[in-house]
């Protein structure tokens, strides 16, 4: 016959069981960022595949089921097609600019730039701008953002000169670290144009400064997180675009 233990030693048993789990465990939830660049306005005739790129980005983003999707060297109006494999949740959108302010255009007269599409469909607060440091070339480089009550993520495209990518990677982390260092939940993901452990050129790691870490691709495209926990990194070979999908999966509270 099998005894079973005492009433008290139960409740003790139970009382130390949830002491050695950490309160968060079952509060913290997945959260899946995934980084695209599309090399979708027509300006990069080497790597440019036209309505094929849209499609596969579609099934990629179907596939990994991202909650938010940070898009570079893409048309304004690629963002509601592609939010479409996201259930129509919340896009924007911010051009890249010419010397002269004006907003960079697609090869098709569209808009050229930046977007991210999240996953819920409530609007947040969007900002976008110009970087100060720029290179001199025909593309002035921007960011843009969505904030909410308990999250800001934010998509980026720097410049392809070292020096300069770097001044705007770190002017990018230093918009965003105060409210990091305030407990805010962030992402900041993009083609950074910029490698870790660089032995060519500047370092992307040059760049990060606390509570920020960083998950990259092997390569220039990256994710800056802050107070969010890490789960795993994912890379998926695209075949008409010159960038692979990065996917990094975090744990939010």
């Amino acid at each position: 016959m099998r005894l079973r233990p005492p009433a008290r030693l139960v409740l003790v048993l139970v009382g130390v069981a949830s002491l050695m789990t950490p309160a968060y465990a079952t509060a913290a939830r997945e959260y899946r960022v995934l980084q695209l660049n599309l090399c979708h306005g027509g300006l990069n005739t080497a790597c440019f595949r036209g309505a094929a790129t849209i499609r596969e980005a579609l099934q990629v983003i179907t596939a990994k089921r991202p909650d938010v999707v940070s898009l570079n060297e893409i048309c304004r109006e690629d963002v509601p097609e592609l939010a479409a494999a996201m259930g129509g949740g919340f896009g924007t959108f911010a051009p890249a600019r010419r010397p002269d302010g004006t907003p960079s255009r697609c090869t098709n007269g569209d808009e050229y730039g930046n977007g991210l599409i999240f996953r819920s469909s409530v609007a947040g607060e969007v900002s976008s701008a110009v970087y100060a440091a720029q290179d001199g070339g025909p593309e002035r480089r921007v960011y843009v953002c969505v904030e909410y009550p308990d999250l800001i993520g934010c998509a980026t495209h720097l410049s392809t000169k070292g020096g300069v990518a770097k001044a705007q990677c770190a002017a990018a982390i230093g918009l965003l670290r105060g409210r990091a260092a305030a407990g805010k939940q962030t992402v900041l993901a993009g083609d950074f144009n910029l490698r870790y452990a660089s032995t060519v050129g500047p370092d992307v790691q040059d760049c990060n400064a606390p509570p920020f870490y960083r998950k990259g691709d092997g390569s220039v495209q990256h994710v800056f997180a802050a107070n969010v926990g890490y789960v795993r990194t994912e890379t998926t070979w695209l075949k008409y675009t010159d960038h692979p999908a990065l996917l990094v999966v975090l744990n939010r509270r």
